[in-house]
């Protein structure tokens, strides 16, 4: 009887379903506010959602993350478009999707253009020359926050140590170490559980709380969230046109050779292969838009992450400094700035509209495999292959910020020429990592002192 009325007790202080117009502010205001990379806009989504308002229990959060660090493109503005959906249906996933980027993505256009037309300046240089040296803290900073969530024992270190070997010394293609982690962590399940069992986010957790969704599972209300023979089908047909269909008629119209075509078909194709969010894809994006298609200077990758940590939303909101910069020095008959603005338009919408495919697509299915001991030992595996990929990250940007000059050795590993060597910027990366590190400054207070000690450097 005690239990009873405790789980009445509960049930009673759970809130009413919230309307569309509550959830419409609420993601407005998580959009806003959600700076601090993945992290910490997971963080502020948890207190909203979870902690504050109720409107999603604890496991059920942690479930709906775990699918989205899975899935390629930007986890926290994909597990948005989740709840959303959970929430609201499509119309719900739309909007949280949507506000989560809207504002980051505004700023960021800004940014791009105020970047393009006064780069060149003296103290614009000096500024981002102070920028650089932070991001490569902001970066190290990254790879111990993952690391201490995915790296649980050595199993879990030695899939990160490959991942970095992979990228760094042999070149593997980055889809293909996430796959073959993926795959270690499903077979390693089956032959030593107890090194794969559960995931980078749902071990050690405290005990689950109910919120409105599950009320509204147990009252049987959220029946789109059981699938069809005809979802996978319907969602496909829908979502596959309006994905690829802008893609397919630039490339009509522009050849293969045209700016437009490349970014499309590029940036698609990395709205397929982004596991582990920016960081992880961040060193192939820049291999690939500096050396390969000739788009940006080694510095201007840094440069754009700079502004990218700056700007609320997610962080591979970076791609879309990319595409306005390409599409800027690119501009043929049209402006640079309005040929920028499209490119960058261009980008987002390759970028994220597979975010909303994803979820809407897998969902329903996933919703019925809470639990799964085989996805949450891949996703383990996946994160700790991710640590790997932005050390590696982590190393590009600091051969390519302390050091004037790199050169290529075997199949494409870099190494520094020692005599490079700028020491302002090993000085301002030192302090910004002590600042971050150990004196546990905030990003963006750090990103401000080193971009104010950039000037005085250039000054002195």
């Amino acid at each position: 009887m005690n239990d009873l009325a405790a789980d009445d007790d509960a049930e009673a202080a759970v809130p009413a379903a919230p309307s569309f117009r509550e959830a419409v502010r609420l993601w407005a205001k998580i959009g806003l506010l959600s700076f601090g990379g993945p992290a910490g806009q997971i963080a502020l989504m948890h207190k909203e959602l979870v902690e504050e308002r109720r409107w999603i229990g604890e496991q059920r959060f942690l479930h709906a993350l775990n699918y989205c660090m899975l899935l390629p493109g930007p986890e926290a503005q994909q597990l948005a478009v989740y709840i959303g959906w959970l929430l609201h249906r499509t119309a719900g996933g739309l909007v949280a999707g949507i506000l989560f980027v809207l504002p980051g993505a505004l700023v960021m256009l800004g940014l791009s253009s105020f970047y393009m037309l006064y780069n060149d300046a003296p103290v614009i240089e000096a500024l981002f020359f102070g920028v650089k040296a932070a991001v490569l803290a902001v970066v190290v900073e990254a790879v111990i926050r993952i690391g201490k969530r995915a790296l649980k024992n050595r199993a879990m270190v030695a899939i990160a140590v490959a991942a970095f070997l992979a990228i760094y010394v042999v070149k593997l293609p980055f889809p293909l170490i996430i796959l073959l982690a993926g795959l270690t962590g499903w077979v390693g399940n089956r032959l030593v559980p107890g090194l794969f069992s559960g995931s980078a986010h749902g071990k050690d957790t405290k005990q689950d709380s109910r919120g409105v969704v599950d009320l509204m599972f147990e009252r049987g209300e959220l029946g789109h969230t059981r699938p069809t023979k005809w979802h996978a089908p319907r969602t496909i047909a829908i979502w596959l046109p309006i994905w690829l269909g802008p893609v397919a008629l630039i490339a009509a119209m522009g050849g293969p050779a045209s700016v437009w075509t490349q970014l499309g078909s590029f940036f698609s194709v990395m709205a397929v292969v982004t596991f582990g969010g920016a960081y992880a894809v961040l060193a192939y994006v820049a291999q690939a838009a500096v050396s390969s298609f000739g788009w940006l200077a080694p510095g201007e990758m840094v440069d754009g992450l700079g502004l990218a940590e700056t700007t609320p939303g997610p962080l591979i909101l970076v791609l879309q400094f990319v595409g306005f910069v390409a599409a800027y020095r690119h501009a043929g008959a049209l402006s640079p700035l309005l040929a920028g603005s499209l490119g960058s338009l261009l980008t987002l919408w390759v970028t994220f509209v597979p975010c909303f495919f994803w979820i809407f697509l897998g969902a329903p299915y996933i919703e019925q495999l809470r639990q799964n001991k085989a996805l949450s030992a891949a996703l383990g595996a996946i994160t700790a292959a991710v640590v790997g990929v932005v050390m590696n990250l982590a190393l590009w940007f600091a051969l390519h910020v302390v050091f004037g000059t790199v050169r290529s050795v075997g199949v494409g590993m870099e190494i520094p020429v020692l005599a490079s060597l700028d020491w302002r910027a090993a000085l301002l990366s030192l302090a910004a990592m002590v600042a971050m590190l150990r004196l546990k400054v905030g990003m963006l207070p750090t990103l401000v002192a080193s971009a104010l000690a950039g000037l005085a450097l250039q000054a002195l």
